[in-house]
């Protein structure tokens, strides 16, 4: 048994494998003659090379394989998620997140569905288990937001500094992607380079936040907007604006520091039953295989496992408070 189980996972990486790489090799083909028309285009004088068409725009890829970047491009979640993973950080593409997702809910809902022989537990704990990549990418995602946040109020301090000793906001703004560490100085380097690309500052500053959806952020750009449209001293805005997202940070700390004890007791609760479940198989697992061997067993286990859920989301909703 364990050798099959061995063959089926070794089979499926190689499938995945080739396919990515043959998926690679297409986009990297294809990648090159877009160049080599581009470059034709420009260095000819050919009266039928100036006619050709030739399409410089930016274009999504969603995807190495041609094929899954094509269907991905069609639907309306591709660029959510695809915003996702740039929040994150992260050098994946869609279709490698929905490739990673449909191997790991598949692989492990087989293997424990050859274990147990019952479809429902084992479909519930593949999609759980295809659910992984894309809370590893939400982790990463709010990881770079926090740190986001903790690095704000300097870059606004640096540029009051700048905005003070005479500088433009359009310079001020240049002053904090040289100067600031990232993912501040990676972000406001975009939104700096844009503008200077001819793009409207109120544009640029809005794609900023999409970019990072972050409270404090918007609560400046809306400064800098007012400021704009009505006058005023942009650098004692700013200041007063980053001493109201210090004491906002502050107080956020500080209920984190409260609300630590319910959230640890939230994850214990959440994950104590599968331990202990785990642990037990290892000591008995004749005793314990009666849980998904028999009827009765079965319905115990839905019902653990709907009460764990509806507990952690309790707790979840009790200790989330929004500052």
């Amino acid at each position: 048994m364990q050798g099959l189980l061995i063959i089926v996972f070794v089979s499926v990486f190689v499938v995945f494998a080739l396919v990515l790489v043959a998926g690679g090799t297409g986009a990297s083909r294809e990648t090159k003659q877009t160049l080599a028309v581009l470059e034709a285009a420009l260095a000819s004088e050919k009266s039928e090379t100036h006619n050709q068409l030739v399409d410089v725009r930016k274009a999504e890829l969603f995807s190495a394989i041609p094929m899954i970047n094509r269907w991905l491009l069609q639907l309306e979640l591709a660029p959510r998620l695809r915003s996702y993973i740039y929040q994150a950080e992260l050098k994946w593409t869609v279709g490698t997140l929905l490739l990673m997702s449909a191997a790991s809910g598949f692989i492990t809902g087989y293997l424990i569905y050859l274990k147990s022989h019952v479809f429902l537990l084992s479909a519930a704990l593949g999609l759980f288990a295809g659910l992984i990549p894309t809370f590893y990418v939400f982790h990463k995602r709010g990881k770079r937001f926090s740190k986001f946040e903790q690095e704000l109020p300097e870059a606004v301090d640096l540029m009051v500094n700048a905005l003070r000793a005479g500088h433009s906001l359009i310079s001020a703004l240049g002053l904090v992607s040289k100067e600031a560490p990232d993912p501040i100085g990676k972000e406001f380097r975009i939104c700096f380079e844009e503008q200077n690309y001819g793009l409207d500052l109120r544009v640029a500053l809005e794609n900023l936040a999409t970019r990072v959806p972050i409270q404090d952020l918007r609560i400046i750009i809306t400064a800098i907007m007012i400021q704009k449209e009505s006058g005023g001293n942009l650098a004692e805005v700013l200041d007063k604006t980053s001493h109201l997202i210090r004491e906002r940070f502050r107080l956020k700390r500080q209920v984190q520091v409260h609300t630590a004890q319910g959230r640890m007791t939230g994850w214990v609760l959440s994950f104590l039953p599968l331990i202990l479940g785990i642990g037990l198989y290892i000591i008995n697992p004749e005793n314990m295989s009666m849980l998904w061997k028999r009827e009765l067993g079965i319905k115990l286990l839905y019902a653990s496992g709907i009460m764990t859920t509806l507990g952690a989301l309790i707790i979840r909703k009790i200790v989330d408070v929004d500052v």
